[in-house]
């Protein structure tokens, strides 16, 4: 029986131990490294990535649709939506384009009433603020909750929407 404690005979077949008890790492076998991400040797090169394919007819309305509804949860899942389909659907990049247009509209019209419900609150002990500050902007977002809906349901329907009061901001 052998010793734990002597060095091992390289000739038993066993690598020495170090100090700590792990062996020292053997290098691999003769295979050169390779570069990660890297394309295969005679592969076309591709300077830009490949572009998403367009969408179908059902998937442009769905997303044009969803873009309206996206409205009752304020301005990013319109601005999303545009953002990321415009390229892909017809009806999704003008339907997007309305209802982020509208959202830029209404936020701009909220926050409008807070500034002068904040100005005329100052002058009217606090009346003003509660018209122009609590009651507009509630009148607005329901305003904003009904013109979202019912650009939906018109859309998701195969027609268009387009709001009553909108400024075209993005063209």
């Amino acid at each position: 029986m052998t010793d734990p404690n002597q060095p091992s005979d390289p000739a038993d077949g066993v690598p020495p131990q170090q100090p700590g008890g792990v062996p020292p790492q053997q290098p691999y076998s003769n295979v050169p490294p390779q570069q990660p991400y890297s394309q295969p040797a005679g592969a076309p090169q591709q300077p830009y990535p490949a572009q998403a394919a367009p969408l179908d007819p059902a998937q442009d309305k769905q997303w044009a649709s969803f873009a309206h509804l996206g409205g009752i949860l304020w301005i990013l899942p319109s601005l999303i939506i545009w953002l990321v389909f415009k390229d892909r659907g017809r009806l999704t990049d003008q339907e997007a384009k309305e209802a982020l247009n509208w959202q830029i509209t209404w936020i701009i019209a909220w926050v409008a009433s807070q500034i002068i419900g904040i100005i005329i609150g100052s002058f009217t002990y606090g009346i003003g603020y509660l018209l122009f500050g609590l009651l507009i902007p509630w009148a607005l977002y329901i305003v904003n909750l009904v013109f979202s809906i019912l650009g939906f349901v018109r859309v998701n329907s195969g027609g268009t929407y387009r709001y009553p009061v909108n400024f075209r901001f993005i063209k």
